[in-house]
């Protein structure tokens, strides 16, 4: 049974739209359905996560990448006897407001919504599952329960100061307490976030030749899991052998998540969720030293995979996409199609028009944005640019 500090769905504070519960499903759970049979999530199957969608079938997209996050953040909620369910649930929805080419695309859309109110990728989240996805008869959004969009609003923390617009216009009608901290599930599904990302993005690294085995051998922890390997499979085949020494790596990470959580929950002892919302600082996350480790591991992924000569290439070109592409649907807004007409029909002023346009791109994939501006524009990408 949960832990005392778990999220109860019994004690749920509901939907904003009331509907009767399922007598099979418990509303995490639903919830959950609800991600995964959604528009947004379907499309993440062809956006960006480091490498460009088409570059190869092997590296990661946002799709498979949220993937991974609900399937270590499932293992750390059961470790800690949280909801697995609503971990899951913030897990599989926390990349759904990203555009398309991950954060280069997040980047352009920021600069070009910067006079109508800006871009932030978690408020966007909100506004697909509370509004852009249009499939209920009841209401516009998932209507997904009150925790749930608490843990995608406030994964990574309370929200203070000004709030991202996309936020603050759900938060006027539905409060979901973004100065406290989110519940355990929450934090969990951002730090396995953070595992996921940092155990894939060298596995996508080397699949790119950005970076090579020997190299990464020499990084803090994964020096210790490659000595491990060479003692216990010596002379072990070359693919293999790096497999196993990040596989070492992706239990060293979720372990320390583990213990370190087990250390804080003693140091709190929160007997309901509410403990947990109020204690005043993160209670899932990275040990100080593992931390440390990480941030090594991350400054050498900055210098050799995300600014890596070919991938600021191809990064350069498809901000130009987006940068093409928003203006072009301002100026003609009646290329967008038939049912974001009523949208653009009642829309009052330019602010207005902008965030409907962003939308529209922002849920674009990779592949459909590089498509629709070459048929609007008679642009592509450099067809002799090698891949990576």
């Amino acid at each position: 049974m949960w832990a005392p500090y778990a999220s109860d769905p019994a004690k749920t504070r509901g939907r904003l739209i009331p509907e009767e519960e399922s007598s099979f499903r418990s509303c995490f759970q639903r919830d959950r359905d609800r991600i995964i049979h959604a528009s947004a999530f379907r499309r993440l199957k062809h956006k960006t996560q480091v490498f460009i969608e088409h570059e190869g079938d092997y590296f990661r997209t946002r799709l498979t990448h949220s993937i991974e996050v609900a399937q270590v953040a499932r293992t750390i909620s059961g470790a800690l006897g949280l909801n697995a369910e609503l971990t899951e649930a913030v897990a599989l929805a926390h990349d759904l407001g990203h555009p398309p080419f991950g954060h280069t695309g997040e980047d352009a859309l920021e600069e070009l919504m910067r006079p109508y109110g800006g871009f932030d990728h978690n408020a966007q989240a909100i506004r697909i599952v509370t509004h852009l996805e249009r499939h209920y008869a009841d209401f516009d959004g998932l209507n997904l329960s009150w925790e749930t969009l608490e843990g995608l609003a406030k994964h990574n923390g309370p929200v203070t100061g000004e709030l991202p617009w996309a936020l603050a216009a759900y938060a006027e009608k539905h409060d979901l307490e973004l100065d406290s901290y989110a519940s355990a599930e929450a934090q969990v599904a951002a730090i396995a976030d953070d595992v996921a990302y940092n155990h894939h993005d060298l596995h996508d690294g080397l699949r790119a030749e950005l970076f090579s085995t020997d190299e990464l051998a020499e990084l803090p922890i994964l020096d210790r899991n490659f000595a491990e390997v060479d003692r216990l499979y010596p002379g072990l085949n070359y693919y293999r052998r790096r497999h196993e020494a990040l596989r070492r790596f992706f239990g060293v990470l979720v372990e320390d998540v583990i213990n370190f959580a087990r250390i804080r929950l003693d140091e709190i002892k929160p007997q309901s969720v509410e403990d947990v919302r109020g204690a005043g600082r993160t209670i899932i996350r990275f040990s100080d030293e593992v931390f440390t480790d990480l941030k090594e591991i991350r400054d050498f992924l900055f210098q050799r995979m995300y600014r890596a000569p070919s991938v600021v290439e191809v990064r350069a070109q498809v901000t130009q996409v987006v940068r093409d592409l928003f203006p072009h649907f301002m100026a003609h807004p009646e290329l967008l199609p038939k049912q974001w007409r009523k949208d653009v029909e009642e829309a009052q002023g330019e602010t207005e028009l902008a965030r409907i346009v962003m939308d529209y791109v922002a849920g674009m994939t990779d592949r459909f944005a590089l498509q629709e501006h070459a048929r609007l524009l008679g642009t592509e990408l450099d067809p002799n640019r090698s891949p990576l």
